[in-house]
Order: C-alpha cells, then sequence, then structure tokens
C-alpha cells in the first residue's frame, strides 16, 4: 500500500479526505431521490411508478458494466480530474432536470449519471483514498469514507426536507415543492466539484505509464481474460459476490419505504419523509460502529445475524398492523436503516477472505462490484414490472417480501463462506504443523 507524499501535511491530507467525503456523499443522492421524495418525483416529473423503475434500471445498468472499466480509467487519469468532472457532470443534468423535461429527455439524464457516478467517480474515488491513506491509516479511512458519506447524506436530506416544508406548502404544484430540492443537490455538487479540482493534489503513484503497464503486464505473464479467470475460479469470490448482492438488495430496498409508507401504510409525503430522513441517520451509525464488532467476533458470522435481522425486521413492517401508528413506524425503520447500513459498511471486509494476487486487487473490486451491484440494475426494472402489473399497494408488498426473503439466502452463504474459512485455516494449520 502507498504512503502519502511525505511532504503533504497531514492537516492538508485530512483536509483533502474530508472533502472526498463531501463529495462521495454528495454526488448519488440526487440519483435516488426516491429514496425521501418518490411520490413527489413521479408527480413533478409527469410519469408514473413504472417509468421511474425504468430510469433507475438505466441507471444501474451503466453503473454496472462500468465498474471494471472505471478501474482501467483510474490506473490513467488522475483521480481528482475524474472526480471533479463526475461532480460537474452531475450538477449539470440536476439543473436540466429542473426544467420537468420530456421522459426521452430524463433517459438521457439518468445515462449521464450513470456514466459520471460509475465510469468516472467510483474507481477514482476509491483509489484516490487508498492512496491518501498511509499503511496503518486504511482501514479508518475506509471506515470514515461509508459512514462520513452516510453523514453528508443526511445533512443534505435533512435540508431538503426542511426546504420542501418550508418554501412551499401541499397544495402547490409537485413542480414548485420539488424544484428547491433539485437546485440544492444539483449547486452542491458543482461547488464541491469545483473544489475537488483546485483543492486535491495530483499523486504520482496514482497514473500508471504506459511503460509501466506493458513491463507489469509481461513480468505477470498475463492477459485481461487470464486474470479474469482466475477470479472467477476462486469459489470465495463467487461466495463475497454472493453476500454483497443480497446486502446490496437490502440495502436498495429502503430506498422504497418512503413510498411503502405513503401508499400501504397512510402517511402523508411529509411523514413519510421525516421518518425516512431520520433513517439516514442510521448510516454513520451503522458504519462507525460494525467494523469493531466484525473485529471482535467472526465477519462472517456477524453479516449472518445482521441479514437475518434485516429480514425479519421488513417482514414485520409488512405483516404487523402498523397504519396509522407513526410511533412504531418510526423504530421499526430505525432498526431497519441502522442494520442494513451496518450491512453495507461491513460486506467489503469480506474480500480479505478471498486468496486475491496483490497485483489484481483492483481487477478483483471491480469484477465483485460488477456482480454485488446487481440490484442497482434488476431490482428497479422488477419493480417496474411488478407496478405494471398490480396496483401500487400490493406490488410493494410482493416487491418487499421476496427481497425481505433473499436475507435468509445471504445469511447461508455467510456461514458457508465461514466453513470454507476454517476448512482454509485448518489446512495452513496442518501443513505448518
Amino acid at each position: 500500500m502507498n504512503a502519502p507524499d511525505a511532504e503533504t501535511s497531514r492537516f492538508a491530507r485530512y483536509a483533502q479526505f474530508a472533502l472526498l467525503v463531501l463529495a462521495a456523499g454528495a454526488l448519488f443522492p440526487i440519483m435516488y431521490l426516491r429514496q425521501n421524495f418518490e411520490v413527489s418525483l413521479i408527480e413533478a416529473l409527469g410519469i408514473t411508478a413504472s417509468d421511474l423503475g425504468d430510469l433507475n434500471f438505466i441507471l444501474g445498468a451503466v453503473v454496472a458494466v462500468s465498474y471494471i472499466p472505471s478501474g482501467i480509467l483510474a490506473d490513467r487519469v488522475q483521480p481528482r480530474i475524474l472526480m471533479s468532472f463526475s461532480l460537474l457532470v452531475v450538477g449539470a443534468l440536476g439543473f436540466w432536470m429542473t426544467t420537468y423535461p420530456s421522459l426521452g429527455a430524463l433517459k438521457i439524464i439518468y445515462f449521464g449519471w450513470g456514466i459520471a457516478g460509475g465510469l468516472c467517480f467510483w474507481a477514482a474515488m476509491l483509489k484516490a483514498v487508498k492512496l491518501m491513506a498511509a499503511s496503518n491509516e486504511q482501514g479508518r479511512f475506509f471506515g470514515i469514507l461509508d459512514g462520513g458519506r452516510g453523514l453528508v447524506e443526511a445533512i443534505l436530506a435533512s435540508i431538503a426536507i426542511l426546504m420542501f416544508r418550508e418554501m412551499s406548502t401541499p397544495q402547490d404544484a409537485a413542480t414548485i415543492r420539488m424544484t428547491p430540492v433539485l437546485l440544492l443537490y444539483s449547486s452542491t455538487a458543482v461547488i464541491l466539484g469545483i473544489l475537488v479540482f483546485f483543492v486535491v493534489k495530483d499523486n504520482p503513484d496514482a497514473v500508471i505509464s504506459k511503460a509501466q503497464r506493458a513491463a507489469n503486464k509481461l513480468a505477470a505473464n498475463s492477459t485481461l481474460l487470464k486474470d479474469l479467470m482466475l477470479l472467477l475460479r476462486m469459489p470465495q469470490i463467487w461466495l463475497v459476490a454472493g453476500v454483497i448482492m443480497v446486502g446490496q438488495g437490502l440495502f436498495f430496498l429502503t430506498y422504497s419505504i418512503s413510498a411503502y409508507l405513503q401508499v400501504n401504510l397512510g402517511l402523508t409525503a411529509l411523514a413519510a419523509g421525516s421518518i425516512t430522513l431520520s433513517k439516514l441517520w442510521m448510516r454513520p451509525l451503522g458504519g462507525f460502529t460494525i467494523g469493531f464488532l466484525g473485529d471482535w467476533f467472526s465477519r462472517e458470522v456477524v453479516m449472518a445475524w445482521l441479514m437475518l435481522f434485516a429480514s425479519f425486521s421488513l417482514l414485520a413492517m409488512i405483516f404487523l398492523p402498523l397504519g396509522g401508528h407513526i410511533y412504531l413506524v418510526l423504530p421499526l425503520v430505525l432498526v431497519i436503516g441502522y442494520i442494513t447500513y451496518a450491512i453495507k459498511g461491513l460486506y467489503w471486509s469480506l474480500l480479505d477472505y478471498c486468496p486475491v494476487p496483490p497485483h489484481l486487487t483492483g481487477l478483483a473490486i471491480g469484477l465483485v462490484s460488477f456482480l454485488g451491484y446487481m440490484p442497482d440494475t434488476v431490482l428497479p426494472l422488477y419493480d417496474g414490472f411488478l407496478a405494471r402489473n398490480h396496483d401500487r399497494a400490493h406490488s410493494l408488498n410482493i416487491y418487499f417480501i421476496t427481497i425481505a426473503c433473499t436475507g435468509f439466502v445471504g445469511a447461508v452463504l455467510c456461514v458457508w463462506l465461514r466453513k470454507m474459512n476454517l476448512r482454509a485455516a485448518a489446512a495452513v494449520a496442518g501443513a505448518e504443523g
């Protein structure tokens, strides 16, 4: 692992890292406004729930196919440039959305968000943080990154909910109510894009020259296809990817809690938005605390229990008589938020159990990201399919039940990975003995 430049002061390094956390926290929320404003967003854009599912499918599909290429691009262009470009593009497309364009234009916006967030930002952000942190700082930097992203998202959402409530009335058109929210997220992305470009410093280790790439390829006697096949033959890669897939699906489901609270439990848009806003504050708590549990106990076992608790909590929200009882709904949603964010904060640590050669770590991250984040692509399509074939309340029930049940599958995968790791450890101990 690379140490930071010796001439860079600790303060400057931490300031740059803080800016990256802000950028990471501000980039993605505008793409997933459905988390807090789904019903109002649909009304403002003049589309259906099925249309919104299709738009999110476009976004998820573009991001999914970009994971592996994003790693290649991050090896050739300074992360500062890629991240700044992404933030500016996301902000500009957000400003375009404030004109409430046609469905065809919205598809272009979501496609552009996918390119900016997946191809240009994802790997660049992870690489920038990795190079910024010293060898003994990797864990805390990445832990703070995920929890900090959640904190920034919660702060922005708090401001957005306040603007949604104070700058309009329930009788106003949805476009009037949503415009300040879109302007907030878009302006924040643009401002941070400018700051990242001028504040974050280039790292000489971030870009590999053509000569270095040729030398590395010759020395390893490898090609991209051979490297991919090597990784795909590792059963641990598939198990970790499966666990991340389930965890990401449970996390993605929380984006629809606001709609569920309104449509199925009869809460107002403001009440549902306030509850989901409270849920966002669980992300820093889940991200910051779960790593310690994973260090004290087996990470696979902790993850298995988290997935079981997530499934039971989601099923409780569906089958318990919660309609109209906001003080019962709120704590349950907070528990769901904490558990799903804890899962998200822990699942990447499982990659350590995969016997990946050091020079293939980046490719492994891209491959596991491609497989593990498939729910971002598939679930919007599935939600849209259900919405087209059932009334919205029924479709949301089916959607929640099926995704909640995948948590049981994820728990089994965690136990399977645990047994595989124990066998591998026993084999190593036997060979050494």
